[in-house]
């Protein structure tokens, strides 16, 4: 199968957009006024998996600072999962980060979310840190180092 990636360095166009916003909601449960939140921040980049005109997985992320970006949301629609989409998606967020000069990503994820976890501990990431949040659930923190990439 091959599927095409776009790069966005800003909130996608509205038919994009909304592909995202209805995987979102099938993945995660509701779409929490994510057009919103992405429009709050700094460095948007979001990368999306098409099958023609359809979204079938997304990778948003944004600028922490000058050297350290947040890998923020993503997945894959359920339909699609094990094509290996999740890691070209990381593989090119990675590729753009590395490109535009920074030199750590970062992410969070929950146990809940293993495959995510197990993706992240094999494309290089550390755990670095965890903790309970607000709403008492579990957080994993990881980072990578992007300086070693070739």
């Amino acid at each position: 199968m091959s599927f095409d990636y776009l790069v966005i360095n800003s909130i996608p166009d509205a038919g994009v957009m909304q592909g995202i916003l209805e995987l979102h909601k099938d993945i995660f449960g509701t779409s929490n006024d994510l057009i919103n939140k992405m429009s709050c921040k700094p460095q948007l980049l979001v990368i999306t998996a098409m099958d023609g005109k359809k979204v079938i997985g997304y990778k948003i992320g944004y600028a922490i600072d000058r050297t350290t970006f947040y890998s923020w949301l993503g997945g894959v629609d359920i339909n699609y999962r094990k094509h290996g989409i999740a890691s070209t998606l990381m593989e090119k967020q990675h590729q753009c980060l590395k490109d535009n000069g920074y030199d750590i990503v970062q992410t969070k994820t929950m146990n809940k979310w293993r495959s995510m976890l197990i993706l992240n501990i094999k494309n290089g990431f550390d755990v670095i840190d965890t903790y309970t949040d607000e709403k008492g659930l579990h957080k994993i923190v990881l980072e990578k180092s992007l300086l070693s990439m070739e």
